[in-house]
């Protein structure tokens, strides 16, 4: 029996692809401005040579579609006898140090003579003779077109996977005999076309060979209704082939088990020839629902008549109320936030989502290698949507591009792939006179820079948030489509839950890391522990029992913690040298960390082994250029954590006082619901910032209390409120 084929860009998303002659592109297009109106801080080039404000790139500007070509064609002539794959050309950030006194010469209104180079990060392969591709890394110098620094990666590791690789896995399955042979082993009902999710392969099983993997998830989609979009994850197919990437073949296909609840883990159970007649469909865009969409939901609009209240200069700088921060965005990290100030003061130096790894917890093989590393096996960045207009961000919005390279060397841009927009939160803060009636009132209103990534069935919306009070929250959340495998009819499973026909949705953990890089009122801070204990009854200090102490202790060696509600533990980022003058307290800013489940596989397995940053709430290191990710520079397939959080806090640095970077972890433990399916609604986790005796006095206490005129009332009755007596 024949099948049609449909390629799923799987582990991430795909995106409209138009590749561009860089060379039409006009000069002022590297500068991202035009002459004469690029700014380096408060000082506009105009008033120097037209040749000078050409170099005038912040460091923190993105790379450009131009930048992207320098490096690439510098590659191509330090290997002009070798075949070059691309994978990546991103912007290589200067090394602290020289940033950091650019920035502050920048903050002093100073245009400094010396700007950091522009340098681009280049990943790449060389095909040997053996045609088997070699992994490189190279830093160039971008306006010289030199290559400063070029690495070639030990075979231990493998390079983080590409759209391309995707391709060719779903090529590799349509032409592979084995695999059409373990197709006609079911009897799919006419008008079902089997469907190719391509997913990193996880980590190594101690039998497997040191090469480069690939695996398929399968699922046959329904093209009955004519619609491209139907919901295929609801048809799973118990195979999972496997390609050898340097082969180009299915090297073996594996079956999976579709019993229940008794069946065992070894035991692979009989798959019936019909294994979709007990499959239903589960529609979720509109036109497919078999009742449509409510016909009562009436028109919400966020409407901003005088336009926004921000900013935005260079493409990268972004002013808000008392806000100045730089927006960058790269193919693993995403969106980055740099050298946040506020008021003048600054607060932060860089601040990123590190790592994120899913791993699922169905015993039976071979769902142990299913645990994904989402930023370094595929790049978040690779993965983010266009996002659009009305309706992944609303109001007035700014949007940011990217650029991204293809194998050969070809040039696209990612349009949209950030929003920056406001929006309302709710009440900032609030306060009635009861002796004369009169309340006072403000609104928290919020800047928000977001990103979306889909990776295959999921997908995660990431937020950076700052209201007017000074505070920072970093937001996820968590939404798309289970990750679904067959169940036998009528049977339940203790690895997950059966949402709908035929479809179980294993259990599995979404774990976070996100890294901080504090710099209160300067880059030597210190991090302090802080927890509320119970005083037991004594004469001397409690004699009454009502007295509570608070225990703050400075974290001095570069270490871990974890949160402990039970005694309000939060991590205070400080700088002991600047006191606040009505406390007497040093200034700082605090996290406190979500009390959520760590990761649960047991410490002597590969899923454990592979992911030590995700084993505890809080890391603390001491500052490294390029220490960047807490999984580790390499995840995919490995079988340990290599050079990640874990192997920086090993060094025992010193972190009083110091140069510090923390890293904050927590985890959405996933047992799924009914509810989830066929698409789940977002679950949220939020890490908040908020400054503790950093200001003198609550920093939005000037926010207008304006009253919004476009409210109106409806369904209007007698109202009545307590008005206490005057004595």
């Amino acid at each position: 029996m024949c099948h049609a084929f449909t390629m799923v860009t799987g582990y991430c998303c795909a995106h409209a692809t138009m590749y561009i002659d860089v060379d039409s592109l006009p000069l002022p297009e590297i500068a991202g401005s035009l002459p004469g109106q690029m700014t380096i801080g408060p000082i506009h080039a105009s008033v120097f040579p037209l040749s000078m404000a050409m170099f005038s790139i912040h460091p923190l500007q993105s790379i450009s579609a131009t930048e992207i070509k320098r490096a690439r064609n510098a590659l191509l002539a330090n290997h002009d006898k070798e075949v070059i794959s691309f994978r990546e050309i991103f912007i290589q950030e200067p090394r602290k140090g020289d940033l950091s006194a650019f920035l502050d010469a920048e903050h002093r209104g100073e245009l400094p003579f010396t700007t950091p180079k522009r340098l681009a990060k280049c990943q790449y392969d060389v095909i040997g003779t053996d045609k088997v591709p070699y992994y490189h890394e190279a830093t160039v110098d971008i306006e010289s077109g030199k290559v400063l620094e070029h690495e070639v990666i030990g075979k231990e590791h493998q390079a983080a996977l590409t759209l391309d690789e995707f391709d060719i896995l779903v090529e590799v399955c349509k032409e592979s005999k084995s695999f059409q042979d373990a197709l006609k082993e079911f009897t799919l009902p006419d008008g079902f076309e089997v469907v190719v999710e391509p997913w990193p392969y996880g980590g190594l099983d101690l039998t497997d060979e040191n090469r480069r993997f690939f695996q398929g998830l399968i699922f046959a989609q329904d093209t009955r209704n004519g619609n491209p979009d139907s919901n295929f994850y609801a048809f799973p197919l118990p195979l999972i082939p496997i390609m050898d990437f340097h082969k180009r073949e299915i090297i073996r296909i594996e079956r999976l088990a579709t019993g229940g609840r008794g069946d065992g883990i070894e035991t692979k159970t009989q798959n019936e020839a019909k294994i979709l007649d007990h499959c239903a469909n589960a529609e979720y865009v509109p036109e497919l629902l078999p009742n449509g969409t409510r016909k009562d939901l009436k028109t919400l609009n966020v409407v901003q008549p005088d336009g926004p209240s921000f900013k935005v200069t260079d493409n990268s700088l972004v002013e808000w109320q008392k806000w100045r921060f730089r927006v960058s965005f790269n193919p693993r990290e995403g969106a980055v936030i740099h050298d946040v100030h506020y008021d003048g003061r600054s607060v932060l130096y860089r601040l990123s989502i590190s790592e994120m790894t899913v791993p699922y917890a169905d015993a039976r093989a071979p769902f142990n290698r299913k645990q994904a590393f989402d930023f370094g096996d595929g790049g978040a960045g690779n993965c983010a949507n266009n996002l659009s207009l009305g309706c992944d961000c609303l109001g007035v919005i700014k949007y940011f591009d990217a650029w991204t390279i293809n194998s050969k060397g070809d040039i696209s841009p990612q349009s949209n792939v950030i929003c920056l927009h406001e929006q309302d939160n709710g009440i900032g803060w609030k306060h009635t006179n009861w002796r004369t009636g009169r309340a006072v009132v403000t609104r928290s209103r919020e800047l928000v820079v977001q990103f979306i990534i889909t990776l295959a069935n999921y997908e995660y919306i990431f937020a950076y948030k700052f209201d007017q009070s000074g505070g920072i929250d970093i937001e996820t959340r968590a939404t798309g489509i289970v990750s679904s495998v067959n169940i036998d009819p009528g049977k339940t499973s203790d690895y997950g839950n059966v949402v709908g026909p035929g479809v179980l949705a294993q259990n599995h953990q979404h774990i976070f890391a996100f890294r901080i890089d504090p710099a209160i009122d300067g880059h030597r801070n210190t991090v302090i522990q802080e927890e509320s204990h119970m005083v037991p009854l004594n004469a001397a200090t409690n004699p009454r029992g009502d007295y509570y102490e608070v225990r703050k202790s400075p974290i001095k060696l570069s270490g871990w913690a974890d949160a402990a509600p039970q005694y309000n533990r939060v991590f205070k980022m400080v700088n002991t040298s600047r006191k606040n003058r009505i406390s007497g307290n040093p200034v700082g800013y605090k996290l406190t960390p979500p009390a959520t489940q760590l990761l649960l596989a047991d410490p002597g397995c590969i899923q454990y082994k592979r992911a030590s940053f995700a084993q505890h709430h809080l890391w603390v290191t001491k500052y490294k250029d390029d220490e960047l990710y807490a999984g580790g520079r390499f995840t995919l397939q490995s079988t340990k954590e290599v050079g990640g959080v874990a192997d920086a806090v090993a060094r025992g640095d010193n972190v009083e006082d110091e140069d510090v970077v923390l890293w904050s972890v927590f985890g959405l433990t996933h047992n799924p619901r009914v509810e989830d399916w066929p698409v789940m609604p977002v679950e949220i986790h939020s890490v908040h910032l908020r400054p503790a005796d950093f200001f003198e006095a609550n920093p939005s206490i000037d926010v207008p209390s304006n009253k919004n005129l476009s409210s109106q009332e409806v369904y209007q009755e007698g109202s009545k409120c307590c008005k206490p007596a005057k004595l």
